[in-house]
């Protein structure tokens, strides 16, 4: 079986579904609240790991009852903790999040333990964690120093590397984290923020010239464009009932670093990718509506040509 290491977060999503998305000051009644476990780094762990791969989760808990919740969570779909961090007298992740009725967000995320995952947790690591037939998949709810030392020893081993830039900090444009990536994901939002280029192609081939050997970025509704040596491809989208944004990106790299680490092409890895993102979007909240394999596989039989663009 495929082997995938991801690091990032593991949180406690509270969101609240409402008519709408409040404006600045405004409140509004009528909402219904799902709580729930969450974070970007536990979402794309277990999309990987429902995608079909084992799943080595690098994280920090709270050692409150959140984190205890999250923990117990994690370990029940399968995830390997065994180099997890609970850090101690500090609380877990937590995230706020609204939802209107057409699926668009907001979130705010109290970091917690998530801030407390530095470089000396990554250098402790054994080496057998950074296996080079495995896929490393990072993501920036943690801090950036800790995710550039994983980058580099998951690069010395020999690894695919594969950084989700969300959300995005300008911080990583440079040699020191760019360089150190095979795929860097950013939705459309991030790519433009991370280069402050006019258009989305034009973020792509930028953030591909500094440093990331390739470049996925995701598009919602319209798919994805990936950047490589060969130039650029746009990835139709896989058509879908919208009922939740929420989780979309999470599952498109777990699925991604899952298709990498089976040995199939970018493309055909992001086009399964692609397909994983859109299952996402046909349910309420994150971890909920992350896909499994066989209703990954189902969808792109609609359109067997997909994965051979």
């Amino acid at each position: 079986m495929s082997r995938v290491v991801v690091l990032g977060s593991s949180g406690f999503d509270l969101t609240v579904r409402l008519a709408r998305l409040p404006r600045p000051g405004e409140t509004l009644l009528g909402g219904s609240l799902h709580t729930g476990p969450g974070g970007k780094g536990a979402n794309a762990a277990i999309a990987a790991k429902r995608a079909g791969a084992e799943v080595t989760f690098l994280t920090a808990f709270g050692d409150d009852d959140f984190g205890k919740q999250v923990r117990d969570h994690d370990l029940s779909e399968g995830l390997d903790l065994s180099y997890a961090k609970t850090a101690e007298r500090v609380p877990n992740q937590v995230a706020l999040i609204f939802v209107g009725e057409d699926g668009r967000n907001l979130i705010g995320v109290a970091p917690g333990a998530s801030a407390a995952l530095g470089p000396e947790d990554i250098d402790v690591l054994p080496d057998t964690v950074f296996a080079p037939d495995a896929v490393f998949l990072a993501c920036l709810e943690v801090p950036l120093a800790a995710v550039a030392r994983g980058l580099q020893r998951a690069r010395r081993a020999g690894m695919t590397t594969v950084l989700n830039p969300a959300p995005a900090d300008r911080a990583l444009m440079g040699p020191d984290v760019l360089g150190l990536v095979d795929v860097l994901t950013p939705n459309s939002e991030e790519a433009l923020e991370l280069t402050g280029q006019g258009s989305v192609e034009e973020s792509a081939r930028c953030l591909k010239a500094l440093g990331a050997r390739s470049v996925v970025v995701t598009l919602g509704g319209d798919g994805a464009l990936v950047v490589t040596d060969e130039g650029l491809v746009q990835l139709p989208p896989c058509v879908v009932e919208v009922v939740d944004t929420v989780g979309a990106g999470d599952a498109f790299n777990g699925a991604l670093a899952v298709g990498l680490a089976e040995g199939l092409t970018l493309l055909e890895a992001a086009a399964r990718a692609c397909a994983a993102g859109a299952l996402a979007v046909t349910k309420p909240g994150a971890q909920g509506a992350l896909p499994r394999r066989d209703e990954i596989d189902r969808l792109l039989a609609r359109d067997p040509g997909r994965t051979k663009r």
